[in-house]
């Protein structure tokens, strides 16, 4: 891999990061393209069922896009979908050789996309700058090789480990620039999801205020924020319809309540999903696989401390994002997690991988520690 390679591929990454909040159930992809060492053309996927990185990049460069490189942050598409297959739209274009950050994890591509580019003369070359790459669409590329979503568990919480008062009050632990963090948290997943206990605690709407997102006007314009579907799971249905988070527009319930229980929700132009569970506990695993199934890359839990301890009991989050407030809300206040131990050695192993200072609060990115 040449420096330039890196630099042109780190530009193609600086335009897929444009799509972050609007490309879903799509990966974000972006494409440059190059001739005699200058960038004649490029794009970014921005939203599902609009062209891809690669036609927009090839329509600036014209007909400067004969003989050039096309660097692209997932290999090109070669199948047939809401739009044309990408590779055979450089095969047209003349384009000489294909730098690819990493091959897509799509069954559906899978390598046949960098296939159809070397059966047609086309150099190509793999693997530049891909951690980077992969990073960008974690989500997609669980979704794709495993049939289940990201999951990503936000928690505020105090220094001394609480996340509410014993009474239940919460809002607000964390500060503005904490909050805006938790904004872009949002516009960046397919679903945002919580249980009853919070909504009935907290009166929350979990939806995204682009306003509040601290991108500024030109940005937040740019990121065409595309809103995640807001998932409540509420085995007993317990949450009334009057309550903000319905309000706030068309929300899906999971449920295991009886049939007869439902109706009212359906009547109010909300989706219902039926789940299996037992004891008036939907079954988590399968939630998130029938997510994945209406294409859920990245699913977003703001919960209480029973429904994230659940998601972390059972193995399905792989990555927390604490927010930490410099403040004590003392031993009667509620815990971060219900996650009962008996024992040092049951302690689930974690890695911190990013710790910084958010406004006056701090922010830990922590993933479990799988090896251990």
């Amino acid at each position: 891999m040449s420096n330039s390679d890196h630099a042109f591929m780190a530009r193609a990454l600086e335009l897929a990061r444009k799509g972050l909040y609007s490309t879903h159930p799509n990966p974000r992809v972006g494409c440059v393209i190059v001739r005699d060492g200058k960038i004649v053309g490029e794009g970014w996927h921005a939203k599902a069922g609009e062209p891809h990185a690669e036609v927009h990049a090839l329509r600036q460069a014209g007909d400067k896009a004969r003989g050039a490189t096309a660097y692209v942050t997932l290999e090109p598409c070669s199948h047939h979908g809401r739009t044309p297959p990408c590779a055979d739209a450089l095969i047209a274009a003349g384009i000489t050789r294909v730098v690819a950050a990493m091959q897509d994890p799509n069954p559906e591509v899978a390598g046949r996309g960098l296939l159809r580019l070397m059966n047609a003369g086309i150099a190509v070359q793999g693997g530049v700058l891909e951690v980077e790459a992969r990073a960008l669409n974690a989500g997609f590329i669980k979704r794709m090789e495993s049939g289940l979503p990201l999951v990503r568990v936000k928690l505020a919480m105090s220094l001394d480990g609480r996340t509410a008062m014993a009474s239940g009050e919460s809002q607000w632990i964390t500060g503005p620039a904490a909050r805006a963090a938790v904004q872009r948290l949002r516009a960046r997943s397919s679903v945002v999801l919580s249980g009853a206990d919070t909504l009935l605690a907290d009166a929350a709407r979990l939806t995204v205020r682009p306003e509040e997102l601290g991108l500024g006007a030109e940005l937040t314009a740019l990121a065409q924020v595309r809103p995640p579907l807001r998932v409540l799971v509420d085995g007993r249905l317990r949450v009334p319809l009057s309550a903000p988070f319905f309000q706030a527009g068309p929300a899906l319930v999971a449920t295991c309540a009886a049939a007869t229980s439902r109706c009212r929700y359906l009547d109010d132009g909300h989706e219902l999903l039926a789940m299996p569970g037992s004891n008036g506990h939907v079954d988590l695993r399968k939630l998130l696989l029938e997510l994945a199934a209406r294409g859920a890359n990245e699913v977003l839990v703001e919960a209480g401390p029973k429904l994230a301890g659940a998601f972390a009991r059972l193995g399905l989050v792989d990555e927390y994002q604490l927010f930490v407030a410099p403040k004590f809300l003392g031993s009667s206040a509620r815990p971060l997690l219900d996650l009962p131990l008996a024992k040092m050695a049951e302690a689930p192993a974690l890695k911190i991988v990013d710790m910084r200072a958010v406004g006056d609060d701090w922010r830990i990115i922590a993933v479990p520690d799988r090896a251990s």
